[in-house]
């Protein structure tokens, strides 16, 4: 009984002949609980044949669909000073409501009527531009009145030297007329002599001959003086042509300059011009900046610069807003290792943080509180946690989901893959193998391709 030795009593007793022995030997121990480690081993059996849907579970945030839904600030696109607050924290605005005005802090925008001091310098440039032109316009009459004035002297310079031409041409037939006269009064006067020598001629006709050839050589020394004036008015009219074209070319020239001053004086006012209308424009729109007005419709969240009188910085936030329309949606993010196993239009099962849900990884229609999604969108560039994101919208075809979510709050995303065993899941598991890989056919099947 205490096993002090290696005799066995029951080698020489009948230990089933006492009453004690009878009660102890012939007694069958643990029989129910051998039926129910029969019926849960078969129940186990059962089970681990059952289908089980892989998934990829992660943890992410609601936010919006359109990036232009989200929270945003609002800035101020100019550097300034606040003078005025026209809202509170919580109210709602419209798309253009003024919610801050501000003051200038550059000294060159102190001027209150520096717009309208700018338009005064514009409209006087404006004015010179116009003067300009009608100078230019001047000129260009000038110069076209200039242009058909040498041409009228030109033409009557012309017309005079072709009468001296002509002149010199009529001089010199009459001098060779009056030479031949003049001849003719010298052979006579010879004969005359002859004939007086003769006895034929008295002395009388001799002198009558010597005065007539006399005559003719003067006649013949003033038609060769005639001859000479005549050829003096063809040089002095070509010389008058040629003054003509170099007083016109100077004064055509000086006309040009001045035309081409008044142009290059028009130009530069024009250019002076546009740079008033630039500052002009600039200063009317930076004024319309004095007023920090809502982008969109949505709610004042929280005011980031507060106070009267605090200055800030172009670009510096000022003010948060919600829009007040969104279409809500889910970012998650998934490991690179899962990454190839994410496709867009994968139905993806989302319980949201403060809603109660019974969640069957596995058996996502058995799951309780859980709302359909699809995956919209799938992040080509790693986060800064070393994760992918993808983006999931609702699913139209599921049941809506709550209408008091607000963006911002967490969630837990299954994206659902294959169905497989759970003997399969149970092994791929204790190995810390992947899901399967597989790739959507078409709308609606998938295709496995495990590597």
């Amino acid at each position: 009984m205490l096993n002090i030795t290696n005799n066995k009593v029951s080698e020489y007793i009948d230990l089933k002949t006492f009453k004690s022995g009878k009660d102890i030997f012939n007694k069958e121990y643990h029989k129910r609980f051998k039926k129910f480690l029969l019926v849960f081993s078969l129940l186990i059996l059962v089970i681990i044949f059952l289908p089980w849907t892989q998934n990829i579970s992660s943890t992410g945030l609601v936010t919006t669909l359109k990036p232009n839904q989200r929270p945003q600030t609002i800035q101020s696109q100019i550097p300034g000073r606040i003078e005025e607050w026209f809202v509170v924290e919580g109210d709602f605005v419209k798309k253009g409501d003024t919610i801050i005005r501000i003051s200038e802090i550059k000294s060159e925008y102190f001027d209150d009527q520096l717009a309208e001091r700018t338009d005064n310098q514009l409209t006087a440039k404006s004015s010179s531009v116009k003067a300009y032109k009608n100078k230019a316009q001047a000129l260009k009459n000038q110069i076209a009145a200039l242009k058909q004035e040498r041409k009228l002297k030109l033409e009557q310079g012309k017309n005079k030297l072709l009468q001296s031409h002509l002149k010199v041409t009529t001089d010199s037939m009459d001098l060779e007329a009056i030479k031949i006269k003049a001849d003719i009064n010298k052979i006579q006067y010879q004969r005359t002599i002859e004939l007086q020598k003769e006895g034929l001629k008295a002395v009388k006709d001799v002198e009558e001959k010597l005065g007539k050839l006399q005559e003719a050589n003067a006649k013949l020394i003033a038609q060769q003086n005639k001859l000479l004036s005549s050829k003096n008015e063809v040089i002095n009219a070509e010389l008058a042509i040629s003054t003509i074209n170099a007083t016109y070319a100077d004064k055509l020239a000086k006309a040009h300059s001045d035309l081409y001053t008044a142009q290059s004086s028009g130009f530069d006012t024009e250019a002076q011009v546009s740079k008033l209308e630039t500052s002009l424009a600039n200063y009317t729109k930076r004024s319309r900046l004095l007023y920090v007005t809502a982008p969109q419709d949505g709610y004042i969240n929280k005011a980031i610069k507060a106070g009267i009188g605090e200055t800030f910085k172009a670009g510096e936030q000022l003010v948060n807003i919600m829009p007040s329309n969104f279409e809500l949606a889910v970012e998650m993010y998934v490991r690179p290792i899962d990454l190839p196993l994410i496709h867009k239009g994968e139905n993806v099962r989302v319980q949201f943080d403060g809603w109660p849900a019974i969640v069957f990884s596995g058996w996502p229609n058995v799951s309780y509180g859980t709302y359909g999604a699809k995956i919209v969108a799938i992040e080509n560039f790693i986060s800064s946690n070393g994760m992918y994101r993808v983006l999931l919208k609702p699913d139209p075809d599921d049941v809506a989901w709550p209408e008091a979510i607000r963006i911002g709050s967490g969630a837990r995303t299954l994206a659902l893959l294959n169905d497989v065993p759970i003997w399969f899941e149970f092994w791929r598991q204790i190995n810390s193998f992947p899901p399967d890989y597989y790739k959507p056919t078409n709308n609606s099947g998938y295709s496995k391709d495990k590597k």
